[in-house]
């Protein structure tokens, strides 16, 4: 999908104030009302806009502990029932097929290094993996950050704090 710097504009605006109404957004860019909703449900179509839902922060549930763990699966089982088991692990927040070493990165939390080894066992305990291996992650500088591409797609990559 092509982005415009009025997308780009949006975008932005609603990252910064996701509860902003289109009402409001239309005030703000000096736009019409129609013309921000129909640039929305545009980008939604065009799944350029994922959803619309709250942004959870696992530290703050008390996972405050975040690692990301490469898996080495059992290749007879294959990916898909690999993840369909550690899909039924809740701190199993994602899980991606890789190129290299291992078959798949993680990114699991836990409550504490203690309970990490737990849910490390209750992924081996699946009879899916293994191996892994981990890194804890000791400190995130940003997380998530795709305001930049949309602000770069746009040709407006100094467009409002980065986020």
């Amino acid at each position: 999908m092509n982005i415009d710097s009025l997308d780009s504009d949006i975008v932005t605006l609603f990252s910064q104030d996701p509860r902003m109404s289109v009402l409001e957004a239309s005030r703000v860019l000096k736009v019409a009302r129609a013309t921000v909703q129909a640039r929305l449900d545009k980008m939604q179509r065009a799944g350029v806009i994922a959803g619309w839902g709250p942004r959870l922060e696992p530290a703050e549930l008390g996972y405050v502990v975040k690692a990301y763990c490469s898996l080495v699966i059992r290749q007879e089982i294959g990916h898909d029932a690999v993840a369909a088991a550690l899909a039924r692990i809740p701190e199993v927040l994602e899980l991606h097929t890789v190129s290299g070493e291992s078959d798949l990165l993680a990114c699991v939390v836990a409550r504490s290094n203690a309970d990490l080894q737990r849910v490390l066992d209750e992924i081996t305990g699946t009879n899916t993996v293994l191996r892994s291996s981990s890194v804890i992650v000791l400190n995130s500088h940003f997380d998530s950050r795709t305001l930049p591409l949309v602000q770069a797609v746009a040709g407006n990559p100094d467009a409002g704090p980065q986020g």
